[in-house]
């Protein structure tokens, strides 16, 4: 028979050992992403310079935008499949109204952009149907949207409208690309959301163990429909975005984003199970991506190529990060 002390000692053991993984995987990904800077900086140095990184930060803001308010739902348990179409058709809305509505075109695309989440929560949760299902089903009725807003074709926004509306969204203050202020200010507000407020709480109640959240007394669908809401949001505002660079709306604009947008952020950390993540691991994760994918660029592989590394990537990560206690089938 063991003796107390010796069970206490092997608890203790047991803790501290769970603390130091807990820490670990909390500073893996800025470990990574500094690693990551380093090999590519090494491989060409021009990488490593002030206006390149700040370029790299610039890109990356657009997707990290698109996949912050996907980081909430994902917390809470679900998934929103319609945020590259939103994105496109907020696109498509400032693109053709901007030059008829003027500013208030902006309130509408944002406006636009949340309609199509809080659809998919109400479906979620109202209807009782899985989560990739109803933003799924969502996602077909957006892009049909879309082509409708843009007449099927690409709309170009009038220089001097853009400057006029959209110049918070291009140029640089500071020396810094106003794209990378916009990311900032997003992720502050949206972690001060789901780290100091009583939304972020119950967000994080509902993905470790929802059961015990709706014993609890929670409004859990309350808190669903308000996520997938932010989530419809922050894709507008990332639509929106991308037309002010872009200088147009396509309704097919962000078509390719929905793949790397859940990538960044499982390599960031948050688990696709629920419960465990924040927006901070999300930006990090953004910016990993994209150095991987400038870093691959630099050494010569090809775009077919590029997409069986994220593949890779985001497998590897989905492995590292799921908690397997809450999924005890694999289907």
């Amino acid at each position: 028979m063991a003796s107390p002390v010796s069970s206490i000692s092997s608890g203790t053991w047991r803790e501290a050992m769970h603390d130091y993984r807990t820490t670990f995987l909390a500073l893996l990904p800025l470990i990574v992403l500094a690693a990551l800077i380093g090999v590519v900086g090494g491989w060409d140095a021009t990488f490593l310079s002030a206006s390149n990184l700040l370029s790299v930060a610039s890109d990356t803001m657009t997707l990290f935008l698109m996949a912050s308010g996907v980081t909430i739902v994902i917390i809470i348990g679900g998934i929103d499949l319609s945020v590259q179409t939103v994105a496109s058709m907020t696109s498509c809305i400032v693109a053709a109204y901007l030059p008829i509505w003027g500013a208030a075109a902006l309130p509408a695309a944002l406006f636009a952009g949340a309609l199509p989440g809080l659809i998919g929560g109400l479906a979620s949760t109202r209807l009782r149907i899985p989560s990739f299902i109803a933003t799924l089903a969502v996602s077909g009725v957006v892009t049909s949207a879309g082509y409708w807003f843009s007449g099927t074709r690409s709309i170009n926004i009038p220089g001097d409208l853009s400057n006029r509306y959209l110049f918070w969204a291009v140029g640089t203050t500071f020396g810094v690309p106003r794209e990378v202020w916009v990311g900032l200010v997003a992720l502050a507000g949206l972690s001060f959301a789901l780290d100091l407020t009583p939304f972020g709480r119950r967000v994080r109640a509902i993905g470790s163990q929802e059961r015990a959240a709706i014993a609890a007394g929670l409004n859990v669908d309350r808190v669903k429909i308000i996520a997938f809401t932010l989530s419809g949001l922050m894709a507008g505002l990332a639509g929106v975005v991308m037309s002010a660079r872009l200088g147009s709306g396509s309704p097919v604009l962000a078509n390719e984003f929905l793949l790397p947008a859940i990538a960044c952020i499982i390599v960031g950390g948050t688990s696709i199970t629920g419960g465990v993540g924040s927006i901070w691991r999300t930006f990090v994760g953004a910016l990993i991506l994209q150095v991987v994918r400038i870093g691959m660029t630099y050494m010569g592989v090809t775009v077919f190529a590029q997409q069986i590394v994220f593949g890779f990537i985001l497998v590897a990560a989905v492995a590292v990060t799921m908690d397997r206690r809450k999924v005890l089938i694999i289907k």
